[in-house]
């Protein structure tokens, strides 16, 4: 078969938009809303900018750069790409993508089932339900609130330990088989379908946000949030904790070293800038987070200011009802004149009402993350805003978006591999392939559907979105530029582009950028080792109810997260060493065994050292 016919026969992008917009939206995906503001609220507002910034220079463009380039060039997923590094290096990255996925899209499912409460009114998620009796309200929402409950009883019906892991709950097995469907309806044609759908779920969120960014900012202490986001305390940034987090939010938010970026550029000419493409998508995704992060912090400022307001008026109810003052002489504007005059005439009068501590700064400092800021902050934020069911159907649909285009990239970083290696058989259709791959995954996925589904989703986001990736990817910038991939490397970025990888890129490549990975992975499993890993539960006989009870977990419980972090990668050395023994003894027999993964759209002929 010749090199001109296999590169006809794998499929292209319609344009040159379309693949940067599914670029766009596999990077810019849920993180970007909820994990990077959470970074900013408990690291020092804008001093995070300075970490995070010199991690996006310095590690995550040239990365992005990299992954682009390599798959540019090979035209290949990302088994094909790392066979000469490992056969296994590909595999891992298939492995992540395919993992990932599973609780990546039981979070659309969640999802989901906000978006259909949406339309209720009141919002479910407002008010308590009646118990069974009909003699007052469910005492388990009494005691925590009606956003918590809707949350942890009424959709993922937890179970208060890790160990008991309930039933399936039907109505999330629903929603999940709906969030598959929709994934292989956008997929069924692999980038075909993915193209025509990006001009919708890479786009729709920006349009979502710009008019959540226009409402929030005319909410009552949306300034308040604005100024606790913008306004830096530099020295947090003497906490090495604050460096390692930016490095890794910038490593996690590109999606780097998931496989999809590699196929996502196969899928390019081989004439096309793919430098031009790395700044586009890298700046584009750091914009993204910078531009969600003010209508989110506006709103968390209305939602603390209306807290604040809420204290200020049960303590001014209780002062007038113990001093038998009149109903409107202590207002909000002269309560603390009130509150020190009383002070002074009565104290122990005073002290013995238990009067809240009211700070709108401590309101402001409960940070929040992931699900936790989805489901419960802005949940609660919305309920307080007028026309909230509209608000409601907007952010989930946001969310919706901005996970679908993200599962576009990690479907296709487990479909072309599978395709590349020619394990699917010739008699079946791409189609029925990709299918029986989403029913594999909608399966699987139904663990997180049980009673104790949100904790093995912790597990799973916690081990295997970390350590795996950041080894995957130190190895993929070590094989570049120093293993044996590194033939005319910067010769062949030149024929794509026109011009070589400047003096910047290739400090990165050579030095910077492997010694960054190196530290922020040994930083990471430091910090990982130090303590014993615990979990939040939710316990409606906890003393303490409703704070989250506290559990380390269980030694066999521990076994899988470790698992989890090391099984993906654990090959990756092994085949390496195995790779190298075949190749001396082939040397001393003389003999070479047919690569299996040859491509020959390329010529290996074509490279060059850097």
């Amino acid at each position: 078969m010749t090199s001109s016919l296999v590169t006809s026969e794998r499929p292209k992008w319609d344009n040159k938009v379309q693949y940067l917009l599914t670029c766009i939206g596999f990077a810019v995906g849920l993180g970007n809303v909820w994990r990077f503001p959470y970074l900013c609220q408990i690291y020092g507002g804008g001093a995070f900018l300075i970490p995070y910034l010199i991690a996006l220079v310095f590690e995550g463009l040239p990365l992005l750069y990299l992954e682009l380039a390599i798959g540019q060039s090979l035209r290949k997923g990302s088994i094909g790409v790392w066979h000469s590094i490992s056969p296994l290096l590909g595999v891992a990255s298939m492995i992540i993508s395919l993992l990932v996925g599973l609780f990546y899209n039981t979070i659309l499912a969640w999802v989901l089932w906000y978006f259909f409460h949406s339309f209720q009114e009141p919002l479910p998620w407002s008010v308590c339900p009646i118990n069974e009796n009909r003699t007052g309200y469910v005492q388990e929402c009494v005691d925590s609130t009606p956003v918590n409950y809707f949350w942890y009883r009424q959709t993922l019906n937890i179970t208060p330990d890790i160990e008991e892991s309930g039933t399936l709950q039907w109505w999330l097995v629903v929603c999940l088989a709906s969030a598959w469907s929709i994934v292989y309806i956008c997929f069924i044609r692999g980038i075909e379908t993915i193209g025509k759908a990006v001009y919708v779920t890479a786009t729709f969120p920006y349009l979502v946000l710009t008019i959540f960014l226009v409402r929030a900012l005319t909410l009552p202490g949306a300034t308040d949030g604005l100024r606790y986001l913008f306004t830096p305390d530099w020295t947090l940034l003497m906490d090495p904790q604050v460096w390692l987090d930016a490095a890794t939010q910038i490593f996690f938010s590109l999606s780097l070293a998931f496989g999809g970026l590699i196929a996502f550029s196969s899928y390019n000419p081989k004439k096309n800038d793919c430098e031009r493409d790395t700044l586009v998508v890298g700046l584009i995704n750091s914009a993204t987070s910078l531009y969600a992060s003010i209508p989110i912090f506006a709103i968390l400022g209305f939602k603390a200011t209306s807290n604040f307001n809420s204290c200020i008026n049960s303590n001014i109810l209780d002062l007038t009802n113990a001093f038998d003052i009149g109903e409107t002489n202590i207002t909000m504007e002269n309560y603390e004149s009130w509150l020190t005059y009383l002070n002074t005439t009565d104290p122990d009068k005073v002290s013995g009402l238990n009067l809240k501590h009211c700070e709108l700064q401590n309101f402001l400092d409960q940070s929040a993350s992931g699900t936790g800021l989805a489901f419960i902050v802005f949940t609660e934020a919305v309920i307080e805003m007028p026309g909230s069911q509209v608000w409601a159907v907007l952010f989930f649909i946001m969310l919706f978006s901005l996970g679908l285009s993200s599962m576009f990239g990690n479907l296709e970083g487990v479909l072309t591999p599978l395709l590349d290696l020619h394990l699917v058989p010739k008699w079946m259709p791409k189609e029925l392939f990709t299918g029986l791959i989403c029913v594999m995954n909608f399966l699987v996925a139904l663990i997180f559907t049980l009673g104790s589904g949100n904790y093995w989703l912790e597990i799973f986001n916690s081990y295997v979105g970390s350590i795996p990736l950041l080894v995957i990817a130190f190895c993929e910038i070590i094989g570049v530029v120093y293993g044996c991939l590194c033939f005319r490397f910067s010769d062949d970025i030149e024929s794509m582009t026109g011009r070589r990888p400047n003096l910047f890129w290739r400090v990165c490549w050579m030095g910077i950028s492997p010694i960054m990975l190196l530290v922020v992975l040994v930083a990471y499993v430091v910090v990982q080792v130090q303590k014993h890993p615990t979990y939040p539960a939710w316990n409606p006989k906890y003393e303490k109810f409703p704070e989250s009870e506290v559990k380390p977990y269980s030694s066999w419980v521990f076994a899988i997260c470790v698992l989890l972090s090391t099984v993906p990668v654990l090959s990756i050395p092994i085949v390496a060493v195995y790779r190298l023994i075949r190749r001396q003894t082939r040397q001393q027999t003389g003999s070479s065994l047919p690569n299996p993964y040859d491509n020959q759209a390329f010529s290996t002929e074509s490279f060059k050292t850097l």
